[in-house]
């Protein structure tokens, strides 16, 4: 089983103590990337829930040698110790409660080593208090409720790393809700933010089971949304969710008595008893705050939200400068050992790495784009998730009008395509929705529907967009814009031919369009020339709106879906050959299954249904009454398999509950002549998801065999949150594809220990003398060779002297002399 498509952008990442490596959470397992190539190199696998905070152990050996060990944290309420060079988990500690953050300030200041025996190390973590779990269990007693609203969900809670156990009676505090920690720079606070009050600890020096703790609180009129503590400083910085920034100074120098009121002109902006100096309010962001953190100097605060800009204010002056266009809101803000390298979390799943301090983005790690929050309702009818079955690959619409084009079996992203200019800016009003994409079969097409909303009845707009992908290129081209393809009715369908350039498009206004292409080849670069798509023919059945296209196996037959029936054509020649029908809803989908003679067709509505019909006998062969969300056709065979929502009333027995915990649809595989399934899986998330068969590489088919025979497709489920599995339909166990690539990428990792010239520049290129067979023309020297020797780049020239003395030569000349 291969799985993949994880959020890299959940907790906040950690780097390497030589910056050579990130690690990143991604549900159950932590992914180490590096930073030179932002490949995936292994990833810890051990927790059985989802990890929530990673944090590498700055350790050093006497002689220099950097260690590999970081603690992570999960919501299976275990603790564990790793050596992330092996991979290998060291320790594990339950503390029994599901743990949403963690921190270690043990673990901040000097770098471990020596030959004195360490203290105890202690981690702080905010974890889900146990009654919380507990209220949930009964609800008949209307008191008994009353408990719950009241009850509290969150615990700071304190463990001991080094004995294996929570410290009793240390529980700092209850919240309503499990809050993220945020810890200082040198360890010594650790503060949370709740609601309008900001509550922070300072931890004793020498951490002890019996330590006591001073508690700072602050306040204020709108709720915090991010908080960051001064590397040398009392000060922290603190957002809310209006945008403002308050800068609080001097926080816990002094203890008021209660009833006390101090001065507003001695302390301004303070309110009220809180613990702090001076208060000054910045503010730039239009939304909220979502990250801060100082620079290392203290001289710099970093603050980033939802406008995907990351502001850089000087902390003296309030001055600032901006990386703009991100393109996404701004999660996390992390800092590396190397003060020239940084990363910043993003919303569309990505990780950039920052060269500090210009702040340029070298490279960024891409999972896949996460749902976006446009409506289904001002969406189309067909599927937002199309796949190229050949490939492994699968393209996914998101919300800043790209296509991404992800591979299931490396689980990183191929390319992504802009379909139509936009600047990232929020709460803005959705304008332009990317209503669908399709691929045709060898994925060198791509197609791609926009619609851009009217604005009070006036400036509707649809768009049909073809794409080109060069021979050597994995990125798409645009090829042709097709303005209103169907009057002023939207696209319903719309689907490639399996062996030519043509399209077929269909419309709720009651026809459908095939489309050709045609293409030459230039022959001076030899590239593919497009001379455009125009329309080859139009078709209409009664009027009646056009909700679902399909072309069969060999081209040769054209279904398309008039309403509740099945319209059958001639492409070529735009015939109508037969009608089938009919349903009780209109349909949404149809797929031709393979080589065979059969059709699969899907309705939705309050009678959904889901036919197979028999194109021999132009009849239904047999249908269930099934609300379908995806269907998926084997291109070889007769079987196909389909995803359904199951009805909310549905309960599922079974011994163990956690087993089948929110499920809410199953995958159903059919053979086309018999209406009994072959095997059913039970899945969740199955709303919005999508269904395929993908097909195994050589290098993979070759590994991978069952009593003698090679694995040919996988079935790939893509779930509502783009998390992913590929499985063998049959119940045969696939091999590990993916971990195969990345262990490819760890030959691309510099960490075998370089020394003198390479470990700063890299290891020379070697260059080989190779004849060429053709004919050489005469050697001619240049008469203006000046004109040559400086041209190229400035870090690719030789030296001044060398050039200096290669300039005068070529303005000399050579006399030849004879000695006696």
């Amino acid at each position: 089983m291969i799985t993949g498509g994880k959020s890299f952008v959940t907790a906040p990442p950690a780097f390497s103590n030589d910056a050579k490596k990130l690690l990143i959470c991604t549900g159950k397992t932590v992914s180490i990337f590096s930073t030179s190539t932002a490949f995936q190199i292994t990833e810890l696998e051990g927790h059985t829930a989802a990890v929530t905070s990673v944090i590498v152990v700055p350790a050093t050996t006497p002689a220099g040698k950097i260690l590999c060990y970081c603690w992570t944290a999960s919501l299976d309420g275990t603790i564990r110790y790793w050596d992330f060079s092996v991979p290998e988990s060291i320790k594990t500690i339950d503390i029994r409660f599901p743990i949403h953050s963690m921190v270690i300030p043990g673990l901040l200041g000097k770098p471990s080593g020596g030959n004195k025996k360490p203290l105890d190390l202690f981690a702080y973590v905010s974890a889900e208090a146990a009654n919380k779990q507990n209220k949930e269990s009964t609800v008949s007693d209307g008191q008994v409720k009353k408990k719950q609203r009241n009850a509290l969900g969150g615990q700071i809670l304190k463990c001991n790393l080094t004995e294996s156990h929570l410290v009793a009676g240390a529980t700092l505090a209850e919240t309503p809700k499990p809050e993220f920690i945020t810890i200082s720079p040198s360890g010594e606070y650790i503060g949370i933010q709740e609601k309008r009050k900001l509550r922070i600890w300072e931890v004793p020096g020498k951490d002890s089971e019996r330590a006591s703790y001073k508690k700072i609180r602050l306040h204020h009129t709108k709720s915090f949304t991010a908080l960051a503590f001064h590397p040398t400083e009392r000060i922290v910085a603190t957002g809310d969710t209006t945008g403002r920034i308050l800068i609080w100074r001097g926080f816990g120098n002094q203890t008021f008595s209660a009833g006390v009121v101090m001065d507003e002109d001695e302390r301004p902006g303070v309110r009220e008893d809180d613990d702090a100096d001076s208060c000054t309010t910045w503010h730039w962001h239009s939304a909220e705050v979502k990250v801060l953190f100082f620079s290392a100097d203290g001289a710099y605060l970093y603050s980033g939200g939802r406008e995907g800009v990351l502001v850089v204010w000087q902390l003296d002056t309030g001055k600032k400068k901006f990386l703009p266009r991100i393109g996404s809101t701004v999660f996390y803000f992390t800092s590396s050992p190397d003060p020239s390298l940084s990363s910043i979390s993003c919303a569309d799943n990505r990780v950039h790495l920052l060269q500090m301090p210009s702040m340029e983005i070298m490279k960024s790690i891409s999972g896949i784009k996460l749902p976006d929050s446009v409506p289904v309702l001002m969406k189309g009818p067909c599927s937002n998730l199309v796949f190229d079955n050949a490939a492994g690959l699968v393209a996914i619409p998101s919300e800043s009008y790209c296509i991404q084009v992800f591979s299931l079996f490396d689980d990183r992203e191929i390319t992504e395509v802009q379909v139509c200019e936009r600047n990232h800016q929020p709460g803005d009003e959705v304008t332009v929705v990317l209503n669908s994409v399709s691929l045709s079969l060898d994925g060198s097409l791509m197609s791609t529907v926009e619609t851009r909303l009217s604005e009070e009845g006036i400036g509707g707009l649809v768009s049909l967009k073809f794409w080109a992908r060069g021979s050597q290129s994995k990125d798409f081209s645009l090829s042709t814009v097709v303005y209103e393809p169907h009057r002023d009715a939207g696209i319903s369908g719309f689907a490639f031919h399996p062996t030519r350039r043509m399209a077929v498009s269909s419309s709720t206004g009651g026809e459908f369009k095939i489309w050709a292409s045609d293409y030459k080849i230039q022959q001076r670069d030899q590239k593919f020339q497009n001379t455009g798509w125009t329309c080859h023919a139009v078709g209409s059945y009664k009027k009646k709106p056009m909700t679902a296209v399909a072309f069969s196996f060999d081209g040769s037959v054209l279904a398309v879906a008039a309403a509740m029936v099945i319209t059958l054509w001639d492409p070529e020649k735009n015939v109508l050959v037969a009608v089938i029908g009919e349903s009780l809803e209109p349909i949404v989908s149809l797929s031709f299954i393979g080589k065979s003679e059969y059709l699969v067709s899907a309705s939705r509505g309050s009678s959904p249904q889901l036919s197979v019909w028999s194109m021999s006998k132009l009849s239904a062969s047999w249908s269930y009454k099934l609300h379908t969300e995806a269907v998926a056709c084997t291109s070889d065979d007769s079987s196909f398999a389909v995803l359904a929502l199951l009805p909310k009333s549905t309960k599922l027995e079974d011994s163990s509950e956690s087993i089948l915990h929110d499920v809410d649809g199953s995958i159903l595989l059919f053979n086309v002549g018999d209406p009994v399934p072959v095997a059913t899986w039970f899945v969740r998330k199955a709303k919005g998801g999508g269904l395929a068969f993908i097909h195994m590489n050589p290098g993979l088919s070759a590994n991978d065999t069952s009593e003698g025979k090679p694995a040919q497709v996988l079935l790939a489920y893509i779930n509502g949150d783009h998390e992913y599995v590929l499985f063998h339909p049959h119940g045969e166990q696939a091999s590990k594809h993916a971990v195969t690539h990345r262990e490819r990428h760890t030959e691309l990792e510099d960490s075998a220990g370089r020394y003198g010239y390479a470990s700063i520049y890299g290891e020379l290129p070697e260059y080989k003398l190779k004849e060429d067979e053709t004919p050489k023309a005469p050697l001619v020297p240049s008469r203006r060779p000046w004109e040559t020797i400086f041209s190229g780049s400035s870090h690719n020239l030789p030296p001044l002297p060398k050039l200096c003395s290669v300039f005068l030569e070529s303005l000399l000349e050579r006399r030849t002399t004879v000695v006696e």
